[in-house]
Formats: structure tokens, C-alpha cells, sequence
């Protein structure tokens, strides 16, 4: 389908459009040696040098979509820095939709008319990737103020020329001249007549080589005759023309004008005649056309304000795959965020389903109760002990008080008197 659409494009701009990229994309090449992308780029990157149709999508080249890709934007973003934008180099694994959205802005923002969607860049290759890439570099030329120029042509020296066809005349002569002294083999046999000329000049002025009586012919007529009709081919008198001759040159151009009128003539009746053929379909044409653009104005208006709503819709489409990408983003961030809690839920869960540490809960209670009672039953003892040894202090005490001072019935009424 990608392919049909291709051709009914490539068939609308005409049979040269399916070329247009190849031109461009040398020229993008050549602005780009300009500014030196070989040493800031690929020495930078260690990355090969491009070759003339890197970026040109074609069934004939072999094509690396993902290299592709990642070049793209490693020039692209060369070339908005270069040309006074800040713009951060994208890397290998970003997300593609937001890359390509952000150069499509940078291009904006230099006063580009992008009217072609994000996705015809992800292919890393194409007649859009080499628009982008030729408007960048336009711009980067642009800040270092370079601009291509008309080449100058240096002048041309007059007496140089002169001196060549002096030169050029003087071999033609000389050409002619040997060819005049050196004549062809199929010449040998033709009679000169400047030597007939000059033989009979000879005989007239030397009296003695003439005869004294009249010459009569032995030879009979039909032996004449057919040695005449055998040496006949032979008997030619060619005449030399020279070709620097003027008159020769003014019979040529007289001869092809009157070339030049009679094709005329022919040549105007097959052009008035074609004329009117093609004004006669140009009639047709024109009135059809109106019929057409009379029966199809509904459709056309309709068709306007869809292509409106179009420009609307991918407008709105542009605008929405900017915001994505920090939706994405904040996506990722709460969806780790949840892993995490995900994770602390399981190790709960986990540790409140085990019954190990119940078991020794229960273990260290009953533990501790034991404890308690032994406990107890110790204090208890400490007490019993305390308590003796408090009652027999409290004894003795009494028993030297009474021994020692008080009477009898005084001690004996001191020492009842507690439990009296």
C-alpha cells in the first residue's frame, strides 16, 4: 500500500520526481562537507564517511534502517546546534516518536513548513529525512554566513585565438597540399588535362614533330568503337574545387535555402494543420474541464473542508505526541513505583502466612511463664526468709531490753504486749 502511494505521488510531480531525492541528497552531502561534518561528526562518533545516496530510499540500494535512523538524528542535531539552537544529542535507545517530534520543532521554529506526519522519518531514509536534513544545513550556513555563489570565469585571450585558427588554417593548407601532392590510387588512372595542355603546347612549338602528309586511320570502325566503348570509363576530367572559394560557399547557402523554403512550406501546412488539431482539443478540453469542475464543486468543497479538518486533526495529532512523551515518563516512574510496593507486599505476605514465627512466640511466652513462677516462688522464699529473720532481730532486741533495765512485770507486760 506504502508502495502505491509512492507511485501516485512520484506520477502526480511527474516522470523526474522519483529522481528529485538523488539530487538533493548531493547537495545536502556537499553543504555538509562545507561545514565539516567529517571531523565534528564521524571523527567524533567513529562512524564512515557517507557515500553520495546514503539517505535516499531506493529498491536498487541496500538500506540499514536502524543505522539509518541513528545518523539521522545524530546530523540533525549537529545541524540545530550549528545553526544557534541548543539541542540535546539524542541517544541509540531513546524513544523514536519523541525524537523525530522534537527536530520537527526545531525545524518549525526556524519558519519550515513541515506538511508531512513524524512517522515518514522513523525509516532513517526517504525524500522527507532528505528535505529535513537540506533545510538544517541551510540554516547552519546561514549563522557562519557562507553562501554558494556564481563561479567567475576567467577572460579569454583574444590573440591566443587568433593565433589557434592561424594555426588551425595553416594545417588545413598543408593538409590540402599533401593531399593534392599524394592523389589516391583510384586517380591514377584519370587524364590530366593541365599535362594534355602543356604536351600539345610542346608539339606546337616544335616544328619538326609534326607530319609532313595527312594521317590516315588502318583501324577499322568497330574495332574503334569498342575500344572507345572499353577505355571510356577511364577517359574522366575531374576539376579540382578549392573549398576555401567563396562562390562554392555562396552556391551552399543558396542551394540550402532553397532547401530551407520548400521544407518550409511542407513543414507549414503539417504545423497550421496541427495547430488547429490542438486548438480544437484545447477547446474540448477546456469546455469538458468546466463541466467537470461544474458537476464536481460539491465534491471539491467537500473535499476542501475535509483536507481542512485533516490539517486540523494532524495538528492536534502533533500536539498530543508531544505531550506522550512525558506521560510515557511519568508512566514509568509509577509503574517502578509499583514494582516496589508490589514487592514490599509479597515479602509481608509472605512473612504474616509463615507460622515459624507464631510457633516461637508461643514457645517464648510459655518460656516466660515458667520464668514468672520460678520467680515468684523465689521472691516468695526471700520473703519467708526476710520475714524470719525481721521476727527473730525483733525478739532478741526484746530480750535485751528486758534484761537489762525494765522489771519483771513490765518486761512481761512489753513482751505480751504485741499479742496481748
Amino acid at each position: 500500500m506504502a508502495d502505491d502511494n509512492r507511485r501516485g505521488e512520484d506520477d502526480d510531480r511527474g516522470p523526474g520526481g522519483a529522481h528529485q531525492m538523488f539530487i538533493v541528497m548531493e547537495d545536502l552531502l556537499e553543504k555538509l562537507k562545507v561545514l565539516d561534518y567529517e571531523e565534528e561528526v564521524l571523527a567524533k562518533h567513529n562512524m564512515k564517511t557517507l557515500s553520495r545516496h546514503y539517505f535516499v530510499s531506493s529498491p536498487h540500494m541496500a538500506s540499514n534502517p536502524g543505522e539509518q535512523f541513528y545518523m539521522f538524528t545524530i546530523i540533525a542535531s549537529w545541524l540545530i546546534n550549528a545553526a544557534g539552537r541548543p539541542f540535546t544529542q539524542p541517544q541509540e535507545y531513546d524513544e523514536p516518536n519523541a525524537t523525530v517530534s522534537n527536530i520537527l520543532a526545531e525545524l518549525r521554529a526556524f519558519g519550515v513548513k513541515v506538511d508531512f506526519p513524524p512517522s515518514k522519518l522513523k525509516s532513517g531514509s526517504g525524500e522527507h529525512v532528505c528535505f529535513v536534513l537540506d533545510r538544517l544545513s541551510e540554516e547552519a550556513l546561514k549563522k557562519r554566513g557562507f553562501s554558494f555563489r556564481r563561479p567567475n570565469y576567467p577572460t579569454e585571450n583574444t590573440e591566443e585565438e587568433s593565433v589557434m585558427e592561424d594555426d588551425a588554417e595553416l594545417t588545413l593548407s598543408k593538409v590540402e597540399e599533401e593531399m593534392i601532392e599524394e592523389p589516391d590510387d583510384e586517380e591514377e588512372n584519370v587524364i590530366d588535362l593541365e599535362a594534355l595542355k602543356s604536351r600539345t603546347r610542346q608539339t606546337d612549338a616544335d616544328p619538326s614533330s609534326k607530319p609532313d602528309v595527312i594521317l590516315e586511320s588502318t583501324v577499322d570502325a568497330a574495332e574503334w568503337n569498342l575500344e572507345v566503348e572499353r577505355v571510356l570509363p577511364q577517359l574522366k576530367v575531374t576539376i579540382r574545387t578549392d573549398n576555401k572559394d567563396w562562390r562554392i560557399h555562396v552556391d551552399q547557402m543558396h542551394q540550402h535555402r532553397d532547401g530551407i523554403k520548400s521544407s518550409l512550406k511542407e513543414t507549414k501546412s503539417h504545423l497550421d494543420r496541427l495547430q488547429e488539431d490542438i486548438s480544437k482539443t484545447l477547446e474540448k478540453v477546456s469546455s469538458r474541464e468546466k463541466y467537470i469542475n461544474n458537476q464536481l464543486e460539491l465534491l471539491i468543497q467537500e473535499y476542501r473542508s475535509a483536507q481542512a479538518k485533516l490539517s486540523e486533526a494532524k495538528e492536534r495529532y502533533q500536539q498530543g505526541s508531544g505531550g506522550v512523551t512525558d506521560r510515557t515518563r511519568v508512566l514509568a516512574e509509577i509503574s517502578e513505583e509499583l514494582e516496589k510496593v508490589k514487592q514490599e507486599m509479597e515479602e509481608k505476605g509472605s512473612s504474616m502466612s509463615d507460622g515459624a514465627p507464631v510457633v516461637k512466640i508461643r514457645q517464648s511466652l510459655t518460656k516466660l511463664k515458667q520464668e514468672v513462677v520460678q520467680m515468684e516462688v523465689r521472691i516468695g522464699v526471700v520473703e519467708h526468709t526476710l520475714l524470719q529473720a525481721k521476727l527473730k532481730e525483733k525478739s532478741n532486741m526484746t530480750r535485751d531490753m528486758l534484761a537489762t533495765s525494765i522489771p519483771e512485770p513490765a518486761a512481761a507486760a512489753a513482751a505480751a504486749g504485741p499479742y496481748a
